[in-house]
């Protein structure tokens, strides 16, 4: 299965989703600069890391979505392409459209930069589906602009379509506002596009993929991709 990791100016976890995917799980990567253009066959899923794309100015993700990469990210999600945004990704995806809401700055006005945990939304997904429906994980987080705001509508309808990914919770599961690290609406930490394969995430599951970090609590998000990617194979519905 192979993955594309698109390198923007400003990347900085370019280089751990690239490890995760090539050393941790055996499978082809390719990093893709953000002025090239590809085509989507040439991959089978592409990673939209996090950092700082252009330096985070006029918005987060604002010029990023510019890229000439981003035409084939536009291509490829129209052909039913696995699509992963994590931190600055998932804001990159907001404002390309390929995913509802916006994102703002944390409640707080702070940057936060540490460990979360996490409650597992759904798992009809190609992302979730090795995870339990309600189990917790913990996973690290590292942003200043993770306060996701979609219109009420949007909420509801992201809720009833089983769209919301991950929530912020506490150790025990309990979706509280204390556990919110951000104001994000419904303590909403990642969510998926209609046709459920585009994830856009806050929390960083390629820095708890492998036992020497201390957390592998995203190392099953990788491994839900690859099995849902080769059920396909099996069944000749790949592409």
């Amino acid at each position: 299965m192979k993955c594309a990791v698109i390198v923007f100016p400003g990347s900085n976890c370019d280089i751990d989703c690239y490890h995760v995917w090539r050393n941790v799980l055996g499978q082809p990567a390719e990093y893709v600069f953000h002025k090239d253009r590809f085509s989507p066959d040439d991959f089978d899923l592409i990673i939209l890391p996090g950092g700082f794309s252009y330096g985070d100015y006029l918005r987060v993700g604002a010029i990023a979505r510019f890229s000439p990469a981003m035409a084939s990210v536009y291509r490829a999600a129209e052909k039913g392409k696995l699509i992963l945004g994590i931190c600055n990704g998932f804001q990159i995806l907001l404002e390309s459209g390929l995913l509802p809401g916006a994102m703002m700055r944390n409640e707080d006005l702070k940057f936060h930069c540490h460990d979360v945990y996490l409650k597992v939304g759904t798992v009809d997904t190609p992302f979730t589906n090795l995870y339990r429906r309600g189990e917790v994980v913990r996973m690290p987080i590292a942003h200043g602009e993770g306060n996701y705001y979609a219109g009420r509508e949007t909420i509801e309808r992201l809720k009833a379509e089983g769209r919301i990914a991950f929530y912020y919770c506490d150790r025990n599961g309990m979706v509280t506002g204390d556990a919110n690290p951000n104001g994000s609406l419904e303590n909403i930490a990642g969510i998926l596009n209609e046709g459920k394969n585009i994830l856009g995430m806050m929390p960083h599951p390629e820095r708890c993929a492998e036992e020497i970090l201390g957390n592998t609590g995203g190392r099953k998000l990788f491994e839900s991709i690859l099995d849902y990617f080769e059920g396909r194979v099996k069944s000749g519905r790949q592409g």
